[in-house]
């Protein structure tokens, strides 16, 4: 029961991200023209994950993105089979959001201002596939890095860390939006590609794949330099003191 309590926590948590940052990217538009818009929704993005570090942390670490689970699964905060299940509940729950934000629009006869709904895409970077995995890459990695680091029992960082890690995800956004529109989530990235599919727009499902790939193999860096950093991989005891549930 108590499993299932942390997957549902994380199809929550991930549905609200994907609902609060894709919808408010979907309202008032996220294009390098529209400064506000790009402001607004690189917030909205921040602050999503800042109501659930505090509000979910304490359930299932809060982690609401594939590529944390997978980071914290590498500093044996969870099991495979955890992580599987975390896995799991995040797509479901952002395939949910954007499927919410889609009635939504589409009852009341709103715009898209990302036509996509919020999906990711390439345009920032000329199209060019090798460009937008870089960025995921490298703004995954800074990402995790932060999250281990703030959430390690090591540091004591109490209870400021979800604040951190939300202010962190603003500016990666900040950087990342008029790049790729910033992923640095597979979940977040399947679920708005997925339901513009459905509502026939194939194109975001070209280029998800850079999305999928990308915070995955930035998740195994960021985590691999914060273990080196720290020196846990020279001590695995403190692997196993690292506790899921300060993760957000």
């Amino acid at each position: 029961m108590e499993r299932m309590r942390k997957y549902l926590a994380e199809c929550l948590g991930t549905f609200i991200l994907v609902t609060i940052g894709c919808g408010t990217a979907m309202t008032v538009g996220c294009d390098s023209n529209n400064g506000s818009g790009y402001i607004l929704t690189a917030f909205a993005f921040g602050l999503a994950i800042v109501m659930m570090a505090y509000s979910l942390g304490n359930i299932s670490g809060g982690h609401v993105n594939p590529a944390v689970s997978l980071a914290v699964l590498i500093n044996g905060g969870i099991t495979v089979s955890d992580f599987i299940g975390y896995l799991i509940a995040q797509c479901i729950g952002a395939f949910a959001g954007s499927g919410l934000l889609a009635l939504i629009f589409s009852l009341s006869g709103k715009s898209d201002m990302t036509s996509a709904y919020g999906s990711n895409g390439l345009n920032g970077v000329g199209g060019d596939a090798t460009a937008g995995l870089i960025v995921e890459i490298i703004l995954t990695a800074i990402f995790i890095i932060t999250i281990l680091g703030v959430t390690s029992p090591k540091y004591k960082h109490g209870s400021f860390g979800g604040l951190v890690i939300g202010l962190t995800l603003v500016g990666i956004h900040i950087l990342g939006i008029g790049l790729t529109g910033t992923s640095v989530n597979p979940a977040r990235s399947l679920g708005p590609a997925l339901i513009s599919a459905i509502k026939g727009n194939a194109d975001p499902l070209g280029p998800l794949w850079v999305f999928i790939v990308g915070p995955f193999v930035g998740a195994i860096i960021g985590a691999g330099i914060f273990r080196i950093l720290d020196g846990s991989g020279d001590k695995p005891e403190d692997a196993k003191e690292f506790k899921q549930d300060k993760q957000a």
